[in-house]
């Protein structure tokens, strides 16, 4: 029988790619690692369990100073692509629920803003979302638009020195609460998709008209709560409209340099159910040894290890395409298709691996299997991910 001492500790960077990362790589891959590990794992099968999300968790997150990931200035860090996947890696290691909530807060919404707005509207938000004093959204999607969220139909009109919006919205992540959110309508003078920031009164409470009810029966990404959000006749002033976006295709590019972060959380939950299994195996004793011991077993966890091997390759080529600004839309889809779909199948492995154990949220597992989902479904579906990609083989879409 093997003892502790024998055991081998199972390495998740088996290709040792976190060599090449540079100093203000490795400490910011640190910080956000222990962070997870002191602070959001010792809590968040509780608040999983309740729907809730950990709010307590937000001054402390705030102080690691990595809100705004790559935007230059206005308090963001301007850290490197790679620093920021290092940031959604190691959250979603811990947990998906609070890596989605730096998802919209950091990236959708602080992105758009940093793309869309004009300097005086970067300056108006961004800083104080930055160091978390409010918090932010993202509303695209529709109840009858999601994968084509092109074709959405909340719509505003000009009226005087005031745009009013009406629509309809769903699965907005903190679309409930967030004191800033980007959300898109299309002009009915001339049917082009515009952004609109939608920001919290003084006495805490939405424009009138804005009308959020949170989704609730959700099996994954339970600590972060999303909205579906009736809008009736909102008027907002014609300063809220970001200047800089003029039709989809600035929603677009919003979404393209957001999808990488998509893939590294992917990547997170893969090693993090890879760890927990490999450790299984080792400690798991039926019919007299460690199951780690069988072929079955050793087949498995080398299996899930090339393919969690081949996620972070992938990602981490993203990132060198991205830094030349070589990096295109179908390659971007392919990454996050390729990654979404491997780290779905070896989330389900972990959790057969571990057997019934694997069904107990005190082991984890579960919860980033089902997780995992949720990654595999926002930001562009696999099958949508995979028409960008073949339409670039063909040079044929097939959207229409």
């Amino acid at each position: 029988m093997s003892t502790t001492a024998d055991r081998q500790t199972a390495t998740s960077d088996y290709f040792q790619l976190d060599d090449d990362l540079s100093p203000e790589e490795i400490g910011i891959r640190d910080k956000v690692r222990a962070f997870a590990e002191d602070q959001v794992l010792p809590v968040i099968n509780e608040y999983w369990e309740k729907a809730e999300f950990p709010a307590m968790l937000l001054p402390p997150l705030a102080k690691l100073g990595i809100t705004g990931t790559i935007i230059q200035g206005y308090g963001c860090p301007g850290m490197s692509r790679k620093a920021a996947g290092m940031v959604a890696r190691e959250m979603a290691r811990a947990d998906g629920s609070l890596n989605t909530f730096l998802g919209v807060h950091s990236n959708l919404c602080m992105g758009a803003l940093n793309i869309l707005g004009s300097e005086q509207q970067k300056e108006r938000w961004l800083p104080a979302l930055a160091r978390i004093e409010k918090t932010g959204a993202f509303a695209l999607t529709e109840p009858d638009h999601g994968s084509d969220s092109v074709a959405l139909e909340t719509h505003a009109r000009r009226d005087g020195d005031q745009w009013v919006i009406n629509g309809h919205k769903r699965w907005i992540g903190n679309g409930h609460v967030a004191d800033v959110i980007v959300l898109f309508a299309r002009n009915t003078e001339d049917g082009n998709v515009n952004a609109f920031v939608v920001e919290k009164n003084d006495d805490g409470r939405y424009p009138a008209g804005y009308s959020p009810t949170v989704i609730t029966g959700k099996v994954g990404k339970r600590a972060i709560l999303q909205a579906d959000i009736v809008i009736e006749e909102m008027r907002l002033p014609a300063a809220t409209r970001l200047e800089g976006c003029h039709s989809f295709r600035d929603v677009s590019r919003v979404l393209q340099a957001t999808r990488g972060g998509a893939a590294w959380e992917a990547v997170g939950h893969a090693m993090a159910v890879f760890e927990i299994a490999a450790e299984y195996a080792q400690t798991r004793h039926q019919f007299g040894k460690p199951i780690g011991s069988y072929q079955l077993v050793q087949s498995r966890l080398a299996n899930m290890l090339s393919e969690l091997t081949t996620m972070q390759l992938l990602c981490t080529r993203m990132v060198e395409l991205a830094d030349r600004g070589q990096l295109t839309n179908a390659q971007a889809s392919m990454v996050k298709m390729a990654t979404a779909q491997k780290g779905k199948w070896i989330c389900n492995e972990a959790r057969d691996l571990l057997g019934g154990n694997g069904l107990l949220l005190e082991n984890h597992v579960i919860r980033h299997m089902t997780d995992m989902e949720v990654v595999s479904t926002y930001e562009g579906t696999d099958s949508m991910q995979a028409l960008i990609v073949g339409r670039d083989i063909t040079g044929i879409s097939a959207f229409n």
